[in-house]
């Protein structure tokens, strides 16, 4: 149950309606992380737009990619909607229920390649300690392994952004959508 209030679809007027009306039309549904929101309606779309850049704007990562980074820093932080979520989202590129889970529960067991074990390993690492990755050689290690200056901009706004939306979505007591989060287009 959520920590604060909370203004449902039903009860939505004026801008804010507008805003639900445009996700549910967009993403097929609305979903909770959005509505936690409602008292600050342009936050939503500003949320909306950030996430839209950082996970679907060209990238050397792939959208995979990107995906399984946001299900290992919501792992890492203990976050179980943005887990849930993302790794729906990630299967449908992997069309592997098994190897989403193995990747929840130990990535190293998940037959990942080299590039994508470093990702998991940085969203990790920048995730639960970031006061690490003030060495270079953390971001060296990642240009060994072919990510250009770009790539590794777009894996830290990536962890960065599920970050935050973790950490809004812990505090104020978001839950899982009765559907599981699977009614999305992702």
């Amino acid at each position: 149950m959520t920590r604060i209030k909370v203004i449902q679809h039903p009860e939505a007027t004026g801008r804010l309606k507008d805003i639900y009306d445009d996700l549910v039309k967009k993403r097929g549904q609305l979903a909770e992380v959005h509505k936690i929101q409602s008292l600050r309606p342009e936050s939503i779309v500003k949320h909306m737009d950030l996430y839209m850049e950082i996970m679907f704007s060209r990238s050397e990562l792939s959208r995979a990619e990107r995906e399984m980074i946001a299900v290992i820093t919501s792992l890492s932080n203990h976050c179980f909607y943005c887990q849930i979520h993302h790794s729906n989202a990630l299967n449908n590129y992997w069309k592997d229920d098994e190897k989403i889970k193995k990747l929840r529960k130990n990535y190293f067991e998940a037959d990942l390649n080299e590039r994508e074990i470093s990702l998991c390993l940085f969203a990790e690492n920048l995730t639960l300690h970031p006061n690490k990755l003030k060495d270079p050689k953390i971001i060296e290690g990642l240009k060994k392994m072919g990510f250009s200056d770009a790539g590794i901009l777009d894996a830290t706004l990536v962890v960065s952004y599920f970050n935050f939306v973790n950490r809004m979505v812990l505090s104020l007591g978001v839950e899982i959508e009765q559907d599981g989060g699977t009614g999305y287009n992702y």
